[in-house]
Order: structure tokens, then C-alpha cells, then sequence
């Protein structure tokens, strides 16, 4: 089988993510970066129509919805409720996730986590949120 990957990069998210002390030099973005893995045939079509090919918009709507869903204390909560909405769609295979804020330190720098996520991995959350 070959894969086709969609990319979304730089998405600035609407987060509030984490908690501050006096000083502390707060975050002024939040950024997503977003590989999704899926069948080379969504891809490689024969006729220009939207069933042929995987929609993307409505995971990005659920993405925004998330991000702005209350506060968050750790970006890496964050990326897992996107990890589990992302399961919820069989056309993805596999999946590299990174988010990252900015500026760390005097108005320059960012920091962030990445991690990839495979078939098995997105399979698991599949079935553990069919079952509740």
C-alpha cells in the first residue's frame, strides 16, 4: 500500500497553555504542526470530486474546537485530544504531531513536542473510543 501524507503547518492555536509565576515570560503562540498518513488513493485520483479525496475540514474545526476548550496545563494534553480526534478517522494511517510556543526566552526561541504516531498506536484509541 502506498501512503500520501496531508500537511498542515504553523497553525496558530487559540490555546491557553499553562500556568505562569510572576516574571515568567508567557507564550504568545501556540503552533501546530500536523502530518496525517493516509492511502495513496485519496490522492491519486481519477475524477475532481471531494468523495474521492479525505476532507480535512471538519478535523480542523474539531482542532480549533479543542484548542479553545478551557485551559490547558501541559502542551502534550493538548496534542493527545488531537491524537484521539484524529483516531476517530479510519482514513488516517499514521500521523506526526508537534506543537510548539513562543518565544521561551526574551522575545526569541521556541519550544515544543513532537511525536509520531503509528497505525497500532491510532488503532488503540479507535477501539477504546468505540467502546465508551
Amino acid at each position: 500500500m502506498s501512503l500520501a501524507s496531508i500537511e498542515l503547518r504553523d497553525l496558530k492555536l487559540q490555546a491557553q497553555i499553562g500556568t505562569y509565576g510572576p516574571g515568567a515570560i508567557i507564550p504568545k503562540q501556540h503552533l501546530l504542526d500536523l502530518t496525517l498518513w493516509i492511502d495513496a488513493s485519496l490522492v491519486l485520483i481519477s475524477e475532481d470530486a471531494m468523495e474521492n479525496v479525505f476532507d480535512y475540514d471538519p478535523l480542523i474545526i474539531e482542532i480549533d474546537r479543542l484548542a479553545e476548550d478551557g485551559h490547558y496545563e501541559t502542551q502534550e494534553r493538548v496534542m493527545t485530544r488531537i491524537i484521539e480526534a484524529c483516531a476517530k478517522y479510519h482514513q488516517i494511517k499514521a500521523m506526526d504531531i508537534g506543537l510548539r510556543k513562543l518565544p521561551v526566552r526574551a522575545g526569541s526561541g521556541s519550544l515544543g513536542v513532537r511525536i509520531s504516531v503509528d497505525s497500532m498506536t491510532l488503532n488503540t484509541y479507535r477501539v477504546f473510543g468505540e467502546s465508551t
